[in-house]
């Protein structure tokens, strides 16, 4: 938009200039013309082929002018603005994860880096939770937990906080914990603001599980709480054959461990839950043809039995899921791929039970990167509207290979493509891994892990 608007501004100035140089050229004739007769002043005429020129410069002048005052309105329909630059150390870095509301101008999220610099992550620090929260004159970010590194966890990634039941903030930390060799297996963990809260107050860390391997590695993607207090997850590797586990931390018994399933095929994000209590997610590089699946778990007796619902093939219906899904209130599913598709950029799809089986519909192909980045497609769940629009961001696609946030609306069973954002990895941010958050207002919220006034990450916000 910003091209465009300035091609425009340079095409209306040749144009103005023209209109001067007719101009000019028609207020000497007519004092020639006047010289001639030393009488009474006459009314000049226009030779023909000049009005002919300056009426089409000024027909093309309304145009012009029509168009950037259209594209101006487009462009001022949706406004994004960075609300916070990462700026490392207790300004955090690297933010992955998306944004968590508190319906209080608040919003509570976690870094990948930042927080205490010179310990065993070094410089980069081994990540926080943060709250960000609106003042009225801006933005300001309080660290609410500074991860060390041992056995309460490091470098969350990307998994939401999500607060429990009991008003906590829930999430994990890829690596850490000191379950397994290396930097650790991950944990899953609580925080809670203590006695004496206020707004500056450190929360108090609680570890619900460390993992060790066997029982999963690398913890992705928001936890989930069912009806009993459960809480249900994804690793991206570890339990069978490394290749990721679906997890369950059991309230009744203290959060202990039950491994729900081994989908043997990197989960790249969490699972959602219906309203009967079924889980259904993703596999990167699982199912038949390894190019990726989603599976439903249903619960059954004192476990769960999986079914395989459709399997990617890596042709116009995609590759490579990161994203997990998201239900309707219909019980219809949507997710994206990070790759593949007609463009070769991913897709966002749907898919509906009907008769007895899940049929797969495609909503949207994304249009790949030049760069040659296998993900470049959507990372991050999408969201969606009351109005059934569905938004999300890209990872690398976008016109300048960065990124993008996105809008897809339903009209006549088509859905059409709304850039909302191109991230250009300047001062905007890059490289986004986040979801989105809408507020009730339609805003919306998200992060971007490259980019800023630091070149650590931002928050942004784009307001309708």
């Amino acid at each position: 938009m910003a091209s465009l608007d300035k091609h425009l501004r340079s095409f209306v100035a040749e144009i103005e200039t023209a209109l001067v140089r007719v101009n000019r050229r028609r207020v000497g004739a007519r004092a020639s013309w006047r010289r001639m007769d030393l009488g009474t002043p006459i009314r000049a005429s226009r030779p023909p082929a000049q009005r002919r020129s300056l009426l089409a410069l000024a027909a093309a002048l309304a145009i012009v002018l029509t168009l950037a005052a259209v594209l101006t309105q487009a462009a001022q329909a949706q406004a994004y603005s960075v609300i916070y630059n990462f700026s490392g150390g207790q300004g955090g870095a690297t933010p992955m994860a998306g944004l968590t509301s508190n319906g209080a101008n608040s919003f509570y999220g976690t870094a990948n880096y930042g927080g205490i610099t010179g310990g065993p992550c070094g410089n980069s620090g081994c990540g926080m939770v943060y709250r960000l929260t609106n003042s009225g004159s801006g933005w300001a970010l309080t660290s609410l937990y500074n991860f060390m590194g041992g056995a309460d966890g490091q470098n969350p990634e990307t998994a939401n906080v999500v607060f429990g039941p009991d008003g906590g903030l829930y999430s994990s930390t890829f690596l850490g914990g000191g379950g397994c060799t290396g930097a650790g297996c991950g944990t899953v963990f609580k925080l809670w603001p203590g006695r004496g809260f206020s707004p500056s107050t450190t929360w108090i860390e609680t570890i619900l599980h460390r993992f060790s391997g066997a029982d999963g590695s690398g913890p992705v993607g928001a936890i989930v709480f069912d009806h009993l207090g459960n809480l249900d997850g994804a690793t991206n590797a570890g339990g069978f054959q490394n290749g990721g586990v679906i997890f369950q931390l059991n309230a009744s018994s203290g959060f202990q461990e039950v491994v729900l399933f081994h989908p043997y095929g990197y989960p790249g994000s969490s699972v959602s839950m219906d309203h009967a209590g079924d889980l259904y997610g993703t596999t990167f590089n699982g199912g038949a043809n390894h190019f990726g699946s989603i599976f439903k778990l249903t619960p059954s007796g004192s476990g769960y039995t999986s079914t395989d619902i459709y399997d990617f093939t890596n042709g116009a219906d995609g590759a490579y899921p990161k994203a997990g899904v998201i239900l309707d209130a219909a019980g219809n599913l949507y997710g994206a791929t990070s790759t593949g598709g007609s463009g070769h950029g991913g897709t966002v799809f749907k898919l509906t039970f009907s008769n007895g089986r899940w049929v797969y519909s495609p909503l949207y192909s994304f249009a790949g990167p030049s760069n040659g980045r296998l993900i470049s497609g959507p990372v991050g769940n999408l969201v969606m509207d009351s109005g059934g629009n569905l938004y999300g961001t890209t990872f690398s696609d976008g016109i300048y290979g960065y990124g993008a946030v996105f809008k897809l609306t339903p009209s006549n069973g088509n859905w059409t493509y709304t850039s909302l954002h191109d991230f250009f990895n300047g001062s905007d941010g890059g490289f986004p891994y986040s979801n989105l958050v809408i507020d009730t207002h339609g805003n919306l919220y998200g992060t971007a892990s490259t980019g800023g006034a630091q070149g650590l990450g931002v928050a942004f916000e784009i307001t309708p």
